[in-house]
């Protein structure tokens, strides 16, 4: 099964969190007050989140967490990257392949491509775009896909 880690489902939680307080600075105990993850787990993401870039920290009296750049400029991929690693959905679908049969495999292309593929639709959506309701999300890309296959199959019924 592809699942996100807990840790990135979180991490996004957290982003989401950081977003809508459009600059602002939030302490980490805010943070976790707001998305109603555990202190030392928010604490545990943001260091992940500051050290990647895509959230900057501020020390001090008035310091906390914000934003590295505008939520509209962050891809899912990008979260996912930061928190889980690369996407692979295979042994083969990553540039430090160690699987030793992929000279011989018949099937690695194509597990490639659909790699390719989703971490495509994953960079086109954006941490803006996460922070809206489900209904409203772009999943032109993904659907176009998805349309695509129907009608081929469909053809060969």
């Amino acid at each position: 099964m592809l699942r996100i880690s807990r840790i990135t489902d979180y991490g996004t939680m957290i982003l989401v969190h950081l977003a809508a307080r459009d600059g602002r600075v939030c302490s980490a105990s805010d943070v976790a007050a707001g998305t109603h993850v555990a202190l030392p787990t928010v604490q545990k993401i943001l260091k992940l989140l500051t050290r990647s870039g895509l959230v900057v920290s501020s020390r001090g009296a008035d310091g906390g967490y914000s934003l590295g750049r505008r939520a509209e400029a962050i891809s899912a991929a990008e979260i996912l990257d930061v928190l889980d690693g690369p996407v692979a959905i295979t042994e083969c679908s990553h540039s430090n392949s160690q699987c030793e049969l992929e000279s011989l495999c018949q099937v690695g292309g194509a597990w490639q491509k659909i790699n390719k593929a989703i971490h495509a639709a994953l960079d086109d959506i954006t941490l803006a775009d996460l922070a809206r309701p489900a209904r409203d999300l772009p999943v032109h890309a993904l659907t176009h896909g998805i349309t695509r296959t129907v009608h081929r199959h469909d053809r060969n019924r």
